[in-house]
C-alpha cells in the first residue's frame, strides 16, 4: 500500500475525531459508535483496522449490540474496511447500500480574503448559532441536545464563525483542528440569503482562521448529490480523495 492510501487513512481517523460521537466501543479493529440516533456518522460501524475474529460472528455481535440500544445497524464502508469482502458480505446479508460521500481536501497556501468581512468567532456554540442551525436543519429539540452535547464534548480546538449582513447573521460554520489539518462541517446560510456569495466567504473566514492557527491542509466530507455545496467547494479547489458509502439494516428486519 502506497502514501496515497496511509494519507487518506489517516484523514479518515482525523475525521472521525473531528465529528465525534457521544460514546464509542473498539470491537476487534471495529469502531461502534454511539450518538443518540443523531447522523448515521456518529452512530455506525467503523471497520477500519484488522480483525482476527470470524466475519459472521462480528457482523451478528455489532447487530446485537445497536438492537439492543432500538437503533439500525449502519456500517461506514470506506477503502480501509476491513476485511476486503466485508461490504459485499453485507449485501448478500440484506444490508442496503446508502449516502455516497465524497472525502475532499484542500492546501490552504494561498487562500483569497472573503469579500463579506463581517464575521464573528466563537470557540464555542452559542446559544443564538446552535437555534440558527436547529432551524436551517430543521432539527427537533432532542436532536438540537444531541448536537450541543456532541460540540461541547470535543477536545479538539474548534472555531464557530457567524457572517452577518447589516447586522443579522446570514451563514453559519464550525471548523475543528488536528495533526495540521482543518475539518468544515455545518456550513449553511440562511435560504432567503443563498446565492450571494455568503456560504463562499464565511467558509473562507473560516479557512483563513485555521490556517491562521496552524493549519496548512483541509478536508471535508459531502454527500455527492449535494449539487450546492459541491459547487461552492469546486469554487475553493477542494478535489475528491476517496470516497464512501454506509450499509444499513433496519432494526425491524433484524
Amino acid at each position: 500500500m502506497g502514501d496515497t492510501y496511509h494519507l487518506n487513512k489517516r484523514i479518515e481517523e482525523i475525521s472521525l475525531n473531528g465529528w465525534p460521537a457521544l460514546q464509542s466501543v473498539l470491537y476487534d479493529g471495529w469502531l461502534l459508535r454511539v450518538s443518540e440516533g443523531y447522523t448515521k456518522r456518529s452512530n455506525s460501524i467503523n471497520p477500519i483496522y484488522g480483525h482476527s475474529m470470524p466475519l459472521d460472528d462480528k457482523i451478528a455481535y455489532c447487530e446485537r449490540f445497536y438492537r439492543k440500544k432500538g437503533m439500525d445497524s449502519v456500517f461506514k464502508i470506506t477503502p480501509f474496511s476491513h476485511p476486503e469482502n466485508l461490504d459485499g458480505r453485507l449485501e448478500e446479508l440484506g444490508y442496503r447500500k446508502a449516502e455516497h460521500v465524497l472525502v475532499q481536501t484542500l492546501e490552504l497556501d494561498s487562500l483569497p480574503s472573503p469579500v463579506h468581512a463581517e464575521a464573528e468567532f466563537s470557540d464555542q456554540a452559542g446559544d443564538i448559532w446552535l437555534r440558527q442551525l436547529a432551524e436551517l436543519k430543521g432539527l427537533s429539540a432532542t436532536q438540537l441536545e444531541t448536537k450541543r452535547k456532541l460540540f461541547f464534548g470535543q477536545p479538539l480546538n474548534q472555531c464557530f464563525a457567524s457572517l452577518k449582513v447589516d447586522g443579522k447573521p446570514v451563514a453559519f460554520g464550525n471548523i475543528v483542528l488536528e495533526d495540521g489539518w482543518a475539518g468544515l462541517s455545518d456550513i449553511m446560510t440562511d435560504p432567503h440569503y443563498r446565492g450571494r456569495g455568503y456560504g463562499l466567504s464565511l467558509t473562507l473566514h473560516l479557512l483563513n482562521w485555521a490556517k491562521q492557527s496552524g493549519a496548512s491542509k483541509a478536508y471535508l466530507l459531502v454527500v455527492d448529490d449535494n449539487s450546492a455545496a459541491l459547487s461552492l467547494y469546486s469554487k475553493l479547489g477542494f478535489q475528491t480523495v476517496y470516497e464512501y458509502w454506509y450499509r444499513v439494516k433496519s432494526v425491524a428486519s433484524q
